[in-house]
């Protein structure tokens, strides 16, 4: 099975509530969300997945994203296991990474794992970016 970037972005809606992670050379930016009600727009610099909250709006430049990468990592406080996906640029560095957000450190939400899991197993390997 191939998917492309708008479906896996979609099917991220699954997962919860995320920690959603955008780091420059001078800054980094991290937002408590979950990906919901996605809209796409062509513009010249690309194609984009948008998201408009209360809060913050989201602009990703699918155009950009060559590979998504799952990964599993300690917290750097407490001892447990976290969650990640990373939307990597064409120089394998992340544009964007969307870690599973928990309320006490170690304590997700309900089936937010089993999610995460479930996206991995079905597309990890299985994405075909083309642009």
């Amino acid at each position: 099975m191939n998917a492309n970037l708008n479906e896996f972005l979609e099917a991220c809606e699954n997962l919860g509530t995320l920690r959603l992670i955008v780091t420059s050379s001078a800054a980094v930016l991290e937002v408590r969300s979950s990906i919901r009600k996605l809209f796409y727009a062509e513009l010249p610099k690309g194609k984009y997945a948008n998201m408009h909250t209360d809060d913050f709006e989201f602009h990703l430049n699918m155009d950009a994203i060559k590979q998504v990468k799952f990964e599993t990592g300690e917290a750097k406080r407490g001892n447990f296991t976290t969650y990640a996906i990373r939307f990597l640029d064409e120089e394998e560095k992340p544009a964007l990474s969307a870690f599973l957000q928990w309320g006490k450190p170690g304590e997700y939400e309900p089936g937010q794992v089993e999610a995460w899991q479930g996206l991995k197993e079905q597309y990890e390997g299985q994405l075909t970016i083309n642009n």
